[in-house]
């Protein structure tokens, strides 16, 4: 693979630092994927916002919340090496073809002394450290499965093949999923060992097993960068709101 500037070696602006505090949290960073929505042919989590790669963003993010105690990014196989110079604070390892591939290379890095594991998308660059918390609070209060959810704000219609609309759904009971999702290591180790085919969910595979997945409020902040127009809101959230770096 072609290498960018985004991942450069200079790291002077860009060093994250190892996350310290109750230290009972492994967060897994699955950061192989191309992306190709947004576009520019480097892999998305190395598209920069801001002069800095989306996931040197979210790591310095993760690294701030009190309770983690590692990271592990899942790497393009190309770029283990320079991701390692960009997140110097985390642990590296190649990522797989999928999304899932990549989770389960990161959790195999996790020690068995840690006792919770989170998932985080790097396109969620600007997740706040106070949700990465309140995830990791609620699977230490006994939870099999937390997710971040936002209520759905626009009107929902079911439509056929031909897109002709079938039903006006009713939006008050459905939820716009984030990352992190948290989970004991555990019961995610089991969901991806009993896997029988491919989900870009953690929480999906957890499903399987038969377990209650649970809700806690989701953040603005945490919105997918995953298009060009992303992007563009990303940089306007941090032209505007400096503090949110």
């Amino acid at each position: 693979m072609t290498r960018t500037p985004a991942v450069s070696s200079d790291i002077d602006s860009r060093d994250v630092p190892a996350p310290t505090g109750r230290r009972d949290v492994a967060v897994l960073v699955p950061a192989a994927g191309l992306g190709l929505r947004l576009g520019g042919g480097t892999p998305k989590a190395l598209r920069e916002l801001a002069g800095e790669p989306l996931l040197v963003h979210a790591c310095r993010r993760v690294a701030q919340a009190p309770s983690v105690a590692m990271i592990v990014v899942a790497a393009p196989p190309a770029e283990v090496d320079a991701v390692r110079a960009l997140v110097p604070g985390a642990t590296v390892v190649p990522g797989g073809a999928t999304r899932q591939e990549s989770v389960a290379a990161a959790l195999s890095a996790v020690p068995a002394t840690i006792d919770i594991v989170l998932v985080h998308d790097a396109a969620r660059a600007l997740t706040p450290p106070d949700l990465v918390e309140a995830v990791a609070a609620a699977v230490r209060s006994g939870l099999p499965a937390v997710v971040p959810a936002l209520p759905v704000v626009d009107t929902v219609k079911r439509v056929d093949t031909a897109d002709r609309v079938l039903e006006t759904v009713d939006r008050t009971p459905l939820r716009i999923i984030q990352t992190p999702q948290g989970f004991p290591r555990q019961t995610l180790l089991a969901a991806h060992a009993q896997a029988t085919d491919d989900h870009t969910d953690d929480a999906g595979l957890v499903e399987r097993l038969g377990h209650q997945v649970h809700t806690v409020p989701g953040s603005d902040l945490a919105l997918k960068i995953t298009r060009p127009l992303d992007l563009l809101i990303a940089t306007a959230l941090l032209t505007a709101h400096p503090e949110v770096r």
